[in-house]
């Protein structure tokens, strides 16, 4: 669950324009998390070297691949479906060919090649660089298949191409795998051990995307606050690196801070951080930087130490409203969002009313809200029973998001009459005669166009707000234009 998973994005054909070498064609559907949608730029990237260009009409493709989740049920049944609707389409294509890839992949790998037989390659997280070998294999009429987990593949080397985006914001990688055995998530077992990018090859990656007009990245992993860099290697083995490597370490602040100097002018925003790995080191060098965005995503997933404990998560609740009270005294306008879930096995009612006190005292900006999905392969699938009914977990459901929609609305209301700096990121979805951008707390601000363009940045008076959305008026460039 700590991974942002936007709803609107799910299954969106990723496209850029075909270039010359570009003799086939590659469709490719993501769903799940940021990193989903990042790794299918770098799946892109690796066969657009083997001359595949990428269409967004499933009927041209030679290729189809769909980059795909496990963290809940309705994902892997939105694939399911899909995968349905690919092999139709391969009874007038018969030289098509589908592949799986991702979290889903590397969990149901015999199940979708042997014994359900719809696909022709199943490809796990890890395993992206191999895709050419495993092209080669489908087109000789083979089933190709490669999930093995890697102790060092961060793809650093790898420029991702930018699929379907805004040319403004992007993504960025910095670490792959996951160290925290939570009980409810999937994540340890689908992409594996906690490894981290080299900071160099970071720093070049947004230095390109600025130079080709990027204004905002949001350095991207399963926990960033866990990055360490000794020279590469298992986060785990650390403390088998030599003196010299653990003394010229580079930690998540050390990134930070150099990121922030280096690129001045670029936002920057990170996703997704762990309570016990969120430092104040970290918070401090948020304050420091004026282009680092004052926003964290810090799940918490209950309000109830006894829930928290079953769930592996190595945090208490007052841990974490010491952690929440760090941050406000050093940003006091600090954006932050949340992931809950909502009947956990074990959840008794008084569990659910700490988790809405827990609410209470943060009055989160925006939250991510789920009711318990049992995930197969989890410990909490192993050791635990699914023993809330369904109709408590969803009324539970319903009053954490109202309560959250109250927050949301008090944490914009703060906002009315102020003039803050806004990105325009593009057109508002309800309305052609406005812009769509985002301020420095990651809310979206809504304002009329006027003659201002797509990477601007723009001071815009806050003048009102729904639950989700601000809304303003422009005042002019602001000074990082």
């Amino acid at each position: 669950m700590e991974k942002i998973i936007k709803e609107e994005l799910q299954g969106t054909p990723l496209s850029q324009a075909t270039g010359p070498g570009h003799s086939r064609k590659l469709y490719i559907e993501s769903y799940g998390c940021q990193m989903n949608f990042s790794d299918s730029e770098i799946v892109a990237s690796i066969l657009s070297e083997e001359g595949f260009g990428t269409t967004q009409r499933m009927e041209e493709a030679d290729l189809i691949l769909v980059n795909t989740c496990s963290i809940r049920e309705k994902a892997e049944l939105t694939v399911r479906k899909r995968l349905e609707l690919f092999n139709a389409v391969k009874k007038t294509n018969p030289n098509l060919r589908v592949g799986v890839l991702g979290c889903m992949a590397e969990r149901l790998k015999s199940k979708l090649l042997e014994e359900e037989k719809i696909v022709d390659m199943v490809v796990g997280p890890d395993a992206y660089k191999d895709l050419p070998n495993l092209v080669r294999e489908v087109d000789g009429g083979r089933q190709a298949v490669n999930v093995l987990l890697s102790r060092e593949e961060t793809y650093g080397d790898v420029s991702p191409v930018r699929l379907g985006t805004n040319g403004v914001t992007a993504f960025v990688s910095i670490t792959r795998g996951c160290d925290n055995m939570c009980t409810f998530c999937v994540v340890p077992f689908t992409r594996g051990r906690e490894r981290s990018r080299d900071p160099q090859s970071i720093l070049d990656e947004v230095a390109d995307l600025w130079n080709r007009g990027y204004r905002e990245v949001t350095l991207l992993g399963q926990n960033v606050d866990s990055y360490l860099w000794y020279g590469g290697g298992l986060k785990k083995d650390f403390e088998k690196a030599s003196p010299m490597q653990q003394a010229t370490a580079v930690n998540f602040a050390g990134l930070l801070d150099r990121v922030a100097r280096a690129q001045p002018r670029m936002r920057i925003r990170f996703s997704t951080s762990n309570p016990q790995d969120m430092t104040m080191e970290v918070i401090d060098t948020m304050a420091m930087h004026p282009n680092i965005c004052n926003y964290i995503h810090l799940p918490v997933q209950s309000g109830s130490d006894r829930i928290l404990q079953a769930m592996n998560r190595l945090h208490t609740r007052e841990e974490y409203f010491a952690l929440i009270d760090g941050i406000r005294k050093r940003i006091p306008d600090c954006g932050i969002s949340q992931d809950m879930i909502a009947g956990f096995p074990g959840e008794t009612e008084e569990d659910h009313q700490q988790t809405l006190s827990l609410m209470e005292y943060v009055k989160y900006d925006f939250g991510f809200m789920f009711a318990y999905s049992e995930r197969p392969g989890t410990l909490a699938a192993r050791k635990l029973a699914d023993d809330v009914p369904e109709a408590v977990k969803k009324r539970r459901l319903r009053e954490i998001i109202d309560l959250q929609q109250q927050h949301s609305r008090y944490r914009n209301e703060q906002h009315l009459g102020q003039v803050e700096e806004v990105l325009i990121e593009g057109d508002s979805r309800k309305s052609d005669a406005h812009w769509m951008g985002r301020n420095t707390q990651n809310t979206v601000v809504v304002f009329p166009k006027e003659h201002y363009r797509i990477g601007d940045f723009v001071m815009v008076r806050i003048e009102g707000c729904t639950s989700a959305t601000l809304l303003g008026k422009a005042m002019g460039y602001s000074e990082n234009q």
